[in-house]
């Protein structure tokens, strides 16, 4: 029976890897509130990500079944992307986030600072290594 528990605990885990990642949860958050959007207008609005990590992300949100990609039988091909009606029960969620980290930066960029401050103050000075 515990063996069922690991199991379940352990996919949970990959679950988690994939919709706590860094670019997920934007890309998510993008689909959110943008609906249906066309790869490079996704790329745009996700700020930072290289087209590389944006495909490589959109095919494991594809591969888990939380987007779905569209092709249309055009010249040049239009490929589209939105969320699944599974992908779209992270809705709440990805927006708390989202929502949560705006509301609390301040505090954060605060905390960063002064753990910094405590860091460069309690090194050990080094010695240059050079004879006296």
């Amino acid at each position: 029976m515990a063996q069922a528990h690991g199991s379940n605990h352990c996919r949970a885990r990959e679950m988690l890897d994939r919709v706590g990642d860094r670019w997920s949860v934007y890309v998510i958050h993008v689909l959110v509130s943008a609906g249906t959007v066309r790869f490079n207008e996704l790329r745009s609005r996700v700020d930072g990500i290289s087209q590389r990590m944006l495909t490589v992300t959109l095919r494991g949100l594809e591969r888990d079944g939380l987007v779905v990609r569209t092709v249309f039988p055009e010249v040049p091909p239009r490929v589209e992307y939105s969320l699944t009606p599974l992908g779209s029960t992270l809705d709440q969620l990805v927006c708390g986030l989202v929502t949560w980290s705006g509301a609390h930066l301040t505090e954060v960029d605060a905390a960063r600072a002064a753990y910094d401050a405590r860091k460069r103050t309690s090194r050990p000075r080094r010695r240059s290594g050079r004879p006296s």
